[in-house]
């Protein structure tokens, strides 16, 4: 139910809204006093790709779980980049390579510092989310998995948080643990407390749900299973654009995420591990930039965070990524999460106004992410009939699929939100799923 309080977040929600593109209808019930502190029409503004048409009709981005859109900051950075510092890092005496190198870095402590890392050296830099998940099941995982060993999984998970794990286990002989759903989409914590063992080595779980939206209460989860010795590996991807992290606060010891969930490009992300953790593994790849000298008789290796991060990086991305993190960052970030919630909430209570619309998953804590069916539709055509009204949202098993199992689903529609939507783009989207439902 959308109340007063949470309205109030949404910044001048009649204006925002505009006429209502609801044939007959009238707006929807407004608060009297719009909140403050937060304008989804000045950050549009950063935003080129949001000012274009798609199908002729003004495109309504909804498909942010998948990645978010770029502002012009990050794309000025990564053209900066290429045009005038363009050069490999660490192994050059040169002027360029120097400035690159040092660039470089400098967005490794940006990624610590908006993390709560207490330090750059926690960072690694991977490709994503699935390539940090994967580094450290083949590192930390080969290392200290063995026969009878368990890795609790909720079955909230997103494939890439899943999938690594059930590789390593068969090699290791270890097993993956489901951790089940109730009905709304929250993780049974009941059963995850059950299910914690000393055979336990490692929980995976997401701080926010990519197909739920689903926030776990990550940080007592994580006590939990230290009590236990269990290592904690934390998927932000989906948690990083929404609310501030601190990786300290949750005491998680793995928390990884992606640049492109994160308004910055795709092909760049972090690895945060506790240092003790990380000065334990092994490299996952060789080559340069991991090493500190190579002999046929004897290779010795660089310290973490350059042992795990093998070859030329994706140097560009992670300026871009810096970019990305200094923009997010200049927001009231408050004021954001306060916006957000507000505008899901004014979402929930449109979409319930749609004939034989069924929204999947009802956790009190959850981020902006709203997953559906609508009767007598397959999910991928009202994707298709959406597009043609310009608005993009995401149809499929959304990598996600032993959560839609839960529900009996094999497909749903996915709509999901950033700071940059607004409520006339909800009032666009339930106007043209009402004209699916009609025509």
């Amino acid at each position: 139910m959308t109340t007063p309080e949470t309205l109030e977040a949404l910044t001048g929600l009649d204006a925002l809204r505009g006429p209502s593109p609801l044939p007959g209808a009238g707006p929807a019930k407004s608060p009297a006093s719009p909140g403050r502190g937060f304008d989804p029409e000045t950050v549009r503004r950063d935003f080129p790709v949001l000012h274009r048409t798609v199908n002729g009709h003004p495109l309504v981005w909804l498909d942010n779980g998948a990645t978010t859109q770029k502002p012009r900051q990050v794309i000025e950075a990564l053209a900066a980049f290429y045009a005038s510092a363009n050069s490999n890092i660490h192994r050059g005496a040169h002027t360029m390579a120097r400035e690159a190198t040092e660039a470089y870095e400098e967005s490794r402590a940006a990624v610590a510092s908006f993390l709560g890392a207490p330090s750059p050296d926690s960072v690694v830099f991977v490709r994503g989310t699935t390539e940090a998940v994967n580094l450290v099941a083949q590192t930390w995982g080969r290392a200290n998995l063995g026969a009878g060993d368990e890795i609790l999984v909720p079955v909230l998970e997103h494939h890439s948080n899943i999938v690594p794990w059930q590789l390593i286990a068969k090699e290791r002989h270890a097993r993956v643990v489901p951790v089940p759903l109730g009905p709304d989409g929250q993780i049974d914590q009941n059963a995850f407390a059950d299910l914690l063992s000393f055979r336990t080595q490692l929980v995976a779980l997401s701080h926010a749900s990519n197909v739920l939206g689903t926030v776990p209460p990550v940080r007592e989860m994580t006590a939990l299973a230290h009590r236990y010795g269990a290592k904690v590996l934390v998927d932000g991807a989906q948690a990083v654009a929404h609310f501030p992290v601190d990786v300290q606060a949750l005491d998680a010891d793995f928390y990884v995420f992606s640049g492109h969930k994160l308004f910055g490009p795709t092909g760049i992300g972090a690895l945060y591990g506790k240092s003790e953790v990380l000065a334990g593994m092994r490299p996952w790849q060789g080559g340069g930039n991991m090493i500190d000298s190579v002999d046929f008789g004897r290779t010795t290796f660089a310290p973490v965070p350059h042992l795990l991060e093998a070859g030329t990086g994706n140097i560009a991305g992670a300026v871009g990524l810096r970019a990305a993190i200094d923009w997010l960052t200049s927001q009231d970030r408050t004021a954001v999460t306060a916006y957000e919630k507000a505008l899901t909430e004014y979402a929930v209570a449109a979409l319930a106004g749609v004939p034989g619309l069924e929204l999947i998953g009802a956790a009190p804590e959850r981020i902006s992410v709203l997953t559906f069916t609508l009767a007598g539709f397959d999910p991928a055509a009202v994707a298709e009939c959406l597009d043609r009204d310009g608005i993009a949202v995401r149809a499929g098993h959304h990598c996600a699929q032993p959560a839609l199992r839960h529900y009996g689903l094999e497909s749903a529609v996915r709509a999901s939100f950033a700071l940059y939507n607004t409520p006339r783009e909800v009032d666009t989207l339930v106007a043209s799923l009402r004209n699916m439902r009609q025509s």
